[in-house]
């Protein structure tokens, strides 16, 4: 049953049997099946059926909510309820936040959790979005999505980081426009939500500009720059390391923008994951 209710999740977050099936690995047809299933032992209706899509009905909203619950208690199943035996913490964060803010917020949260394991999943915004609201994490550091938020999750600001041009050093020139337009540009990967930002960004000033490279990674974005492959728009990192000799930061003035990171988190949380979002809003202080 439990798979049943995943694959209903899934549905409901991407809109079809074929898009859900798509990111969950079954065929269209083995959702159709799965969803079948779900509704015989259910003994109700979960879609109202038009040609070859399907819509949740009010019957399948209401599962859709108890599934995400169900699903999360199934996960921690096996943790210990209390601080002294131990349980599971599972932690989404992007790869800029691991080695900073979450790398502090860890030192007090393993004095008070000591026999918590902790299992840190990386990956892009939307895929850690996705992985929660599954209910296969506990809490997500991420970057704010440009969408609305599940009403189930809770959202909790912790950095703001300002964007900049990272440019070769050797490369002259402040006017960050004429810089976009002149060199090679290395693209924040435009499928995570901070290059869907900088996409935002190069749209709103008509500049198109002659890509080069495209990659999520903000620390190989500045390695490629420091090799003088090309300029890059990205953020500065609160708490990363500072910008290497073969790079120099380009103002964009009062055409700054920002990328918002926050903690994404069940509203039924458990107490660990609550205190870990404690723990990080005190790091993210420290640094503003």
């Amino acid at each position: 049953m439990i798979p049943e209710l995943k694959t209903l999740v899934a549905v409901a977050r991407f809109g079809t049997f074929a898009a859900a099936g798509d990111r969950i690995g079954l065929t269209q047809a083995a959702v159709s099946g799965q969803m079948k299933r779900l509704e015989e032992r259910l003994g109700v209706q979960l879609f109202e059926r038009t040609g070859r899509s399907a819509t949740l009905n009010a019957a399948g909203l209401r599962t859709l909510e108890r599934a995400k619950g169900i699903i999360a208690m199934f996960e921690r199943i096996a943790d210990p309820a209390d601080e002294v035996s131990g349980g599971q913490l599972r932690i989404g964060a992007i790869a800029s936040v691991q080695s900073t803010v979450l790398a502090r917020a860890l030192v007090p949260f393993r004095q008070r959790f000591a026999n918590h394991h902790v299992h840190i999943v990386p990956g892009v915004s939307l895929h850690l979005l996705d992985l929660l609201d599954a209910g296969e994490l506990d809490l997500a550091v991420l970057i704010e999505p440009p969408f609305g938020i599940p009403k189930d999750l809770v959202w909790q600001p912790l950095l703001r980081e300002p964007y900049v041009l990272a440019v070769p050093e050797r490369v002259e020139g402040d006017d960050w426009q004429t810089l976009l337009r002149e060199q090679p540009f290395i693209r924040y990967d435009r499928s995570s939500f901070g290059g869907r930002q900088v996409d935002r960004f190069l749209r709103s000033h008509a500049i198109a500009p002659n890509e080069s490279v495209e990659i999520d990674d903000i620390a190989a974005l500045l390695a490629l720059v420091g090799q003088g492959l090309g300029v890059a728009l990205l953020p500065i990192v609160d708490g990363g390391p500072p910008l290497m000799p073969s790079v120099r930061a380009v103002s964009l003035a009062a055409s700054t923008f920002y990328r918002e990171i926050g903690i994404l988190r069940s509203r039924d949380g458990n107490p660990a994951s609550a205190y870990l979002a404690d723990c990080l809003i005190g790091c993210g202080s420290e640094v503003a």
